[in-house]
């Protein structure tokens, strides 16, 4: 057990390339409920969505709404962040389906690499926003923003730096 351990241990260094965390102990089942790499003074929490840039709102929203029976939102105009969203909403969490607002969008960016669209960021959600960014910082994962943006969900977000993250990018959004 000790030796598979330290086999993942060297594999997560590989992809985690920034966060040097040695496994020195073996953990019961029961550690396992917590969120090692957090720390005591904030929490990692639920899935709220992924999201995925779409080159076609309309056409987007009508697959999902209309082939699929999901229940979609309608679409919400982010010029802060350059963006229209739409939710659908899939009962345990949500995707979010991202379409630029304006060319200088990020959006825009990620499309002109990805023609058909794709999955573009992964939305956790914290406890504690403000402390899990110091706590990020202070463990050398790079934050793309000086400080936290109001989200679509009307809730401060930050995106760690997918270089950070096993090329994912993640947004943390304040519970």
């Amino acid at each position: 057990m000790a030796r598979v351990l330290k086999v993942a241990a060297a594999s997560a260094a590989g992809l985690f390339p920034r966060l040097r965390t040695p496994v020195s102990t073996v953990r019961t089942s029961a550690s396992l409920s917590s969120h090692p790499g957090a720390g005591p003074v904030w929490n990692l929490g639920r899935l709220n969505h992924v999201a995925v840039a779409v080159p076609d709102l309309e056409k987007a929203r009508a697959f999902y709404k209309n082939v699929l029976g999901a229940e979609v939102g309608e679409p919400v105009p982010l010029p802060e962040h350059g963006v229209s969203v739409v939710f659908v909403n899939l009962g345990n969490t949500k995707m979010e389906l991202l379409h630029p607002l304006g060319s200088d969008s990020p959006i825009a960016g990620f499309l002109k690499k990805n023609k058909a669209g794709g999955m573009h960021h992964v939305c956790i959600e914290v406890d504690n926003i403000n402390v899990a960014v110091m706590d990020l910082k202070e463990k050398k994962i790079r934050i793309l923003s000086e400080e936290a943006k109001i989200g679509a969900h009307g809730k401060p977000v930050i995106f760690l730096h997918p270089s950070d993250c096993g090329g994912v990018l993640v947004e943390l959004e304040q519970a």
